[in-house]
């Protein structure tokens, strides 16, 4: 018994995890995501965007180039006499994603560096859907939507999930959370689209998106927080301050 916790417990410490971090500041929302857990958003207008990026190395081929680049190498196990089988791994370590948190035994070339992406909504809001790999294998990001449209938040995650793991049961870490961003006076969910013959305008405005796996390249004048190690740079404006001012916050209205 503790031979088994010992190994429980060495397996804990090199394990690692995929993560989406999800900000969201009045009509701004902030995402950093690292791996194959993902968030997408319906806009008011009903149109879908991708707010984190899939680092698996079966769908990402910019990740791919990255690792071969760098000297590792990418392919499926091999079982012998040339057969392979499985999704595309990293080897060293056979992790099938490019990128996640932790995962200390398999190399260098699996970084923990996150995929950022920062729109601005309109005031008519709209819903966020922030789920685990084991939606995303079975629900596209339209699918996953229109499944829970006129749903209020926790139902529709409930939903999401139960549509995901129908076909085949629960195969994977099935995990959903379900945000909707809406105007005060207007708390009742997105609704279904009406039936129009014409397209209106987006109304989801990008801010800021870097999906660099180098920090050396992204701390760089062009980076929002490129003196986030200097000493006296408003952490959450980035605007310099004197060493008396430390610690004021900084708005606007200043």
């Amino acid at each position: 018994m503790n031979l088994w916790v010992f190994l429980c417990d060495v397996a804990a410490q090199k394990s690692g995890t995929t993560v989406t971090f999800v900000i969201i500041e009045g009509w701004v929302v902030t995402v950093a995501s690292v791996g194959d857990s993902l968030c997408v958003l319906e806009s008011a207008k009903w149109e879908i965007y991708h707010l984190s990026a899939d680092h698996r190395l079966e769908c990402n081929e910019e990740e791919r180039k990255r690792i071969a680049t760098s000297g590792g190498e990418v392919g499926r196990l091999n079982t012998g006499g040339g057969t392979q089988i499985g999704p595309l791994r990293c080897w060293p370590g056979g992790l099938c994603l490019s990128r996640s948190i932790g995962d200390m035994d398999v190399g260098e070339f699996i970084v923990p560096v996150p995929y950022v992406k920062q729109v601005k909504l309109s005031s008519a809001g709209g819903r966020l859907v922030i789920a685990s790999d084991g939606v995303w294998d079975a629900l596209s990001a339209e699918i996953s939507v229109e499944c829970c449209r006129g749903m209020s938040p926790d139902v529709a995650a409930c939903q999401i999930v139960k549509e995901a793991v129908q076909p085949k049961g629960i195969r994977d870490d099935t995990t959903c959370i379900v945000v909707d961003i809406q105007p005060l006076e207007k708390p009742n969910p997105p609704q279904p689209p009406p039936k129009k013959d014409y397209v209106e305008p987006d109304v989801v405005e990008e801010l800021f998106e870097e999906g660099s796996a180098s920090l050396s390249d992204r701390l760089d004048a062009k980076y929002p927080i490129c003196n986030m190690f200097k000493l006296y740079i408003c952490a959450i404006c980035q605007v310099e301050i004197k060493p008396a001012e430390e610690g004021r916050y900084s708005s606007d209205n200043d």
